[in-house]
Parts: structure tokens; C-alpha cells; sequence
């Protein structure tokens, strides 16, 4: 129970890794608030938690809006009174090669993975600052590290938070709040699901490991670093990913 007490939010919390990032920290104590854009299965998720005896409600939202996220932000403080810890995982993917690529793929990936990361950011560090305590925990990636052919734009959004959250964590260091990032390698989660098979086994020749990782696998290291064993840790990257990138 370390979190106890704790209130979390967690974007983009409907399934996959979000999801099991929000069961852990309610698992471990948290109250949780599951944000996504699919608000039936975000509504599964939140029953799950509160079948564990944890508070936690579902609320639909678009991470690239900033009003909406503001709102729902002061939602969370006048129904749990704090906000302590922010998980930015909601994110999407729209992959082309660069020449295929249209305008509308490049701005609606950068919106939801960095623009939504900055929105949410912002949001909810006004209250932990007012606190003098929180932990931010950005979801990136891999590809935003080491590239990824047909991820121009989705590379360039999760590079872009591994930037965003080593210079937010500078600016809150004085205010108890630790900022970090986890770049995971390829978790199985629904959006792998569709990868074919034979790619899915080219894949795990790749990885020193020789598997893909797992919701959880990411999960865990989120509960490590909004805990309080990571209260000297800020502005890192925390590689999950199998040795794929080292």
C-alpha cells in the first residue's frame, strides 16, 4: 500500500498499457481517475478498480484540448481534493513513410502524443506545485530514441517528450516534484496484436530477450518511479524494452 492516499490520473487508461498502469497503482493504494476518448471501456477499467475498493472514476477526454483537459483536471481536485500523481500515456500512431505521409497524419499524432502530454502537463503541475509534491511519469518510446522507419511523425512526438520532460523536470526540481519518462520497446498490447505474425517473429530475433514486453512490464516501472524509492530521480529516461536499445 505505498500509494495510499495517493490520487493518480492516467491518460489513454481504456486498455493495453494504461490500463494495467492504472490497475497496479490502484493495487498499490491509489485512487485512480481513468481518462480516455473511449469512455465505455475507460468505464470498465474504473469498475475494476473499484471492485478492488479503490476510488476511481472513468471521464472522456480529448488530451489535444487543452479546455477539456483543464476541465477535467479541476474535476479530479474537487471530487479527491489533491492530485499527486500524472501518468501521460495516451497516445496514437498513424504510420507512413515520409512520402506517403500527409499533413493530417504528422498533426494529429504530434496533438495527441505531445501537445496532449504538454496539455495535461500543465494542467495538473499548477496543483502539485501548489502542494510542493508530485511525480510525472511521460509514456515515450523507443522509436523516439533510435527512429523507426514509418514513424516520422510518431517518433518525432515521443522524442519530443523525452525533451519536454527533462526540461519540466528542471523547472519543478525546487518544488518536490519528479518528472521522468519510460520509453518502452514492443509491448504486446491490442495495437501489436495487428502486427502479422511473421513480422511479430522478426521482431523477437531483434530483441536481446527474445520476447515482447508486456502491459506490466511497463506498469512496474511506472510504480517505481511515482513511488517514494525514486524521490532522487528526475529527468531520466527509464528504457523498457528488452535490450533492443541500449
Amino acid at each position: 500500500m505505498e500509494l495510499a492516499g495517493k490520487v493518480a490520473l492516467v491518460t489513454g487508461a481504456a486498455q493495453g498499457i494504461g490500463k494495467a498502469i492504472a490497475l497496479l497503482l490502484a493495487k498499490n493504494g491509489a485512487g485512480v481517475v481513468v481518462s480516455d476518448i473511449n469512455l465505455e471501456k475507460a468505464q470498465e477499467t474504473a469498475n475494476e478498480i473499484q471492485g478492488m475498493g479503490r476510488r476511481s472514476f472513468a471521464i472522456k477526454v480529448n488530451v489535444a484540448d487543452l479546455k477539456d483537459v483543464e476541465r477535467m483536471v479541476e474535476a479530479i481536485v474537487e471530487q479527491f481534493g489533491r492530485i499527486d500523481i500524472l501518468v501521460n500515456n495516451a497516445g496514437i500512431t498513424r504510420d507512413r513513410l515520409i512520402l506517403r505521409m500527409t499533413e493530417e497524419d504528422w498533426d494529429a499524432v504530434l496533438d495527441v502524443n505531445l501537445k496532449g502530454t504538454f496539455n495535461c502537463t500543465k494542467a495538473a503541475i499548477r496543483y502539485m506545485s501548489k502542494q510542493k509534491s508530485g511525480k510525472i511519469v511521460s509514456i515515450a518510446s523507443v522509436s523516439g530514441e533510435m527512429g523507426n522507419p514509418g514513424q516520422a511523425n510518431y517518433a518525432a512526438s515521443k522524442a519530443g517528450v523525452i525533451g519536454f520532460t527533462k526540461t519540466i523536470a528542471r523547472e519543478f526540481a525546487g518544488r518536490g516534484i519528479n518528472v521522468n519518462a519510460i520509453a518502452p520497446g514492443y509491448i504486446q498490447t491490442p495495437m501489436t496484436d495487428a502486427v502479422p505474425e511473421k513480422a511479430k517473429e522478426e521482431l523477437k530475433r531483434m530483441i536481446p530477450m527474445e520476447r515482447l514486453g508486456q502491459p506490466e512490464d511497463v506498469a512496474q516501472a511506472v510504480l517505481f518511479l511515482v513511488s517514494e524509492n525514486s524521490s532522487y530521480i528526475t529527468g531520466q529516461v527509464l528504457n523498457v524494452n528488452g535490450g533492443i536499445y541500449m
